[in-house]
């Protein structure tokens, strides 16, 4: 059995559901590469902003899958991320955290 290290189990789930990463990109248009990283928990490889929320959307529709749960993990990890970055230079206040590209005014910028 192919152990699943990602979020939440999307990558087990969404192979016993029968649905290839190939089928959702080409229903969502999203990259391989993208859905890849929602399923690992990635988010930094997203492209950024409105985008994240977007393409874990669609990935959950894809696959029918709660969206609010998959979009709280990706939250729960962006506000972790944040205090990460905070907590080793609080004067940071450059446009990324750890990665993320959040859209403008979600973390106060």
């Amino acid at each position: 059995m192919i152990q699943d290290k990602g979020v939440l189990g999307l990558s087990t789930i969404r192979r016993n559901r029968g649905i290839s990463l190939e089928q959702i990109a080409a229903s969502t248009k999203i990259s391989i590469r993208s859905l890849e990283a929602i399923e690992h928990g990635e988010f930094g490889k997203l492209p950024g902003g409105i985008y994240n929320t977007s393409y874990i959307r669609q990935y959950a529709r894809a696959i029918d899958y709660d969206e609010s749960a998959l979009l709280a993990a990706y939250q729960s990890e962006l506000s972790r991320v944040a205090e990460s970055v905070a907590q080793r230079d609080p004067t940071n206040r450059n446009d990324t955290y750890g990665g993320f590209r959040p859209a403008s005014g979600v973390l106060g910028l």
